[in-house]
């Protein structure tokens, strides 16, 4: 780890006031890296570029904004997924507004991204967690585009990861046919799952979807005092109904 500014301000001062003035500047120079988040020279670039790194514990929601974006429209499942690392990590009501607003950060601006990923180089188990995460996020809406696997690609060669090392970390969530291991995937099951036939009109199809999405949204029994396990299965069936609803608008064309 380099502290730019502590080696900045201690040459400084050797240059001014010898031995004392180095000693005077790289204490300076530290308290202004440790006020700043400066550990290395290319944190110390993004912040001439007006690019401050993003703090460690924004950093997961951040990304998964940017995810959620990426693609143009911010759904519902995206937010549900973004809540639902939230209760994974334990966050309490001022962790969960940080998270919130990180999420939002990450949904306007990739600034600070590079820099702060490149911090994390060489821990293995934050970069697992990390790079998990966003790939769970970009397959919640039943496939994973090719925006959102660039980016996670590009964010993996930034934590210091060879292609092959974060491919393997999303498997799982990629499935040959784009969608998420589920045994919901054929038209009929979908019709079955939202409790409608084949020859009902979009309106009736819209309705049962977004009944039955109210029924089973995850924060809702969270707040409600429902058991973690409960939560899950919630999060489990939104996200087969959302797949189901998607297979049929797709089927009969509309939007």
């Amino acid at each position: 780890m380099a502290w730019p500014a502590t080696f900045l301000g201690a040459a400084a001062g050797l240059a001014l006031a010898s031995i004392p003035g180095a000693l005077l500047g790289g204490l300076l120079g530290h308290v202004l890296d440790r006020r700043l988040g400066l550990d290395s020279w290319a944190s110390l670039k993004a912040r001439l570029q007006g690019e401050p790194p993003i703090l460690e514990q924004d950093l997961l929601f951040v990304l998964l904004g940017r995810l959620a974006k990426s693609e143009g429209r911010v759904m519902e499942l995206h937010i549900q997924q973004a809540r639902a690392e939230m209760r994974r990590l334990g966050l309490d009501e001022a962790g969960t507004r940080r998270a919130i607003e990180a999420f939002t950060r990450g949904k306007q601006s990739e600034k600070g991204i590079q820099v702060s990923l490149k911090r994390l180089q060489g821990r293995r188990p934050a970069i697992e967690r990390l790079l998990r995460s966003c790939w769970q996020m970009a397959a919640v809406d039943g496939r994973i585009g090719q925006r959102e696997r660039e980016l996670i690609l590009q964010w993996g060669r930034w934590l210091g990861c060879s292609t092959e090392q974060v491919e393997s970390l999303g498997a799982g969530f990629d499935t040959p046919q784009g969608l998420p291991p589920t045994s919901r995937n054929s038209y009929k099951d979908a019709l079955a799952l939202l409790g409608v036939t084949a020859d009902c009109e979009p309106a009736v199809i819209k309705r049962a979807y977004r009944r039955l999405l109210s029924q089973n949204h995850p924060d809702k029994l969270a707040g409600s005092g429902a058991t973690p396990a409960l939560v899950r299965a919630a999060t489990d069936k939104t996200r087969e109904l959302h797949n189901a609803y998607n297979l049929i608008r797709e089927r009969h064309g509309f939007r």
